[in-house]
């Protein structure tokens, strides 16, 4: 029964570029491939996810509070390299279990931001583990999964950080009177996840379309100003975030001018872009 939930699980995250329904539905999702601790076999595993510093994110071992580790975890403590894909992209990872006063901060975290792991922990005997998956260095950037065209991707991927900053937006939201640990890091892993995507179009894709298409001068030269008021907008939202003790009311403020900006820059680029990736 449990494998033939995930599976159906698995099939909706690949068919939906990660958005599933039912009881996951607008959860942070990913899917981790492990190797077969005895078997050498991979298993792919639908986990929920907390953003963390410097790319990586984290598992947590729950298991809904069983008196077992699950089978994921034993398989990726004998073998620590890992396949993630988080819906449009996908990478390889090394595995690493976290440990000590590592160990409590980071769920220390999910707690605060998610009653629901204290109430796992407190059902089971054992310590959870929580589980840091670092992105292979040498491996370079995430893939695209599947093969579409460069619209195709470009809408695929602006879905992906539409989705991101609404779930944020809706947790500052929720948030009350201050802003948890774990809500400051999921803003401050947007903010780089939307640096790293400009930079990418501003040294890859617009030199490439430039020259291919010299009459695309002007619209690049829009897109890369509208690339730096939205690099504005991140260094303000990161800002109100890293203050010593955060205001949720300034913060969501920072994030509806980021948003509102945003999307307008999505839809300008996706109108004038896409046609000439047709061509």
């Amino acid at each position: 029964m449990a494998n033939d939930f995930n599976q159906k699980i698995i099939e909706e995250f690949r068919a939906n570029d990660g958005r599933v329904g039912g009881p996951f539905e607008g959860a942070r999702l990913l899917l981790l491939t492990t190797t077969g601790a005895r078997s050498g076999a991979p298993h792919t595993t639908p986990l929920g996810y907390l953003p963390d510093a410097d790319g990586q994110v984290l598992v947590i071992a729950s298991a809904a509070g069983a008196p077992r580790h699950p089978a994921w975890y034993h398989n990726l403590v004998a073998n620590p390299r890992v396949h993630v894909e988080t819906g449009v992209f996908t990478y390889e990872a090394d595995a690493v279990v976290l440990t000590g006063e590592e160990r409590e901060a980071a769920f220390a975290r999910a707690v605060e931001s998610d009653d629901g792991w204290a109430g796992y922990q407190s059902r089971t005997a054992r310590t959870i583990p929580v589980v840091a998956l670092r992105p292979v260095a040498h491996d370079g950037p995430p893939t695209i999964s599947g093969s579409q065209s460069f619209g195709d991707v470009l809408v695929r991927i602006h879905g992906v950080l539409r989705r991101e900053l609404a779930l944020i937006r809706q947790e500052v939201a929720a948030s009350g009177a201050s802003l948890g640990a774990q809500l400051r890091l999921n803003c401050l892993s947007l903010c780089q996840g939307l640096h790293n995507h400009h930079e990418g179009e501003s040294q890859g894709m617009f030199p490439m379309l430039a020259q291919q298409f010299p009459g695309s001068a002007d619209v690049l030269a829009r897109l890369e100003d509208e690339h730096r008021r939205v690099a504005e907008l991140i260094g303000e939202l990161q800002r109100a975030v890293a203050a010593e003790k955060p205001d949720p009311v300034a913060t969501l403020a920072e994030v509806d001018r980021l948003s509102a900006e945003l999307e307008a820059h999505l839809v300008y680029e996706e109108e004038q872009l896409i046609p000439l990736f047709d061509r």
